[in-house]
């Protein structure tokens, strides 16, 4: 005796199937996109997007110094890292010295940095609404006695 899993197929009549195809038409149909764009603004709540959460500027620029803080330090420890594996027989002042180096060299560049900003000079910006006349001269001079003619 053998079983058969699949039950039997049933047929439709004409008028059954232009039936369902007349729903299976009509379901197609109602589905609608609608195509206008979506407003920019609204009464609804912001929603907290995928990423980063919302916080205020001055978070987002802690944030960001922080990061890139953190990706500098690799460089740096990678090279700590370096020192001390090379030093096979270290003693305690081998050992701070290759720990200390890459301090050193950051707190170096970070003092030749400060003392860089205050080569550039300051910018100024004019905003007038006439005709001008502007005249601007230097004079740097090393004598006791100068002459100075405004005209």
């Amino acid at each position: 005796m053998t079983t058969d899993t699949n039950p039997p197929r049933t047929t439709l009549t004409d008028a059954e199937a232009a039936v369902e195809a007349r729903r299976i038409i009509a379901d197609f149909a109602t589905s609608y996109r609608d195509h206008t764009p979506t407003p920019q603004y609204g009464t609804a709540p912001p929603v907290a997007q995928p990423g980063r959460p919302p916080m205020s500027q001055k978070a987002v620029d802690v944030s960001g110094v922080m990061l890139a803080g953190s990706v500098a330090s690799v460089p740096f420890g990678g090279m700590t890292c370096l020192v001390l594996y090379t030093l096979d027989q270290v003693d305690p002042l081998s050992l701070t010295i290759g720990a200390c180096a890459p301090i050193a060299l950051v707190l170096a560049i970070g003092a030749l940095l400060r003392r860089a900003r205050g080569v550039m000079p300051d910018e100024h910006h004019h905003h007038y609404s006439g005709p001008v006349y502007q005249d601007q001269r230097n004079t740097h001079s090393r004598s006791v006695w100068n002459k100075t003619i405004n005209k």
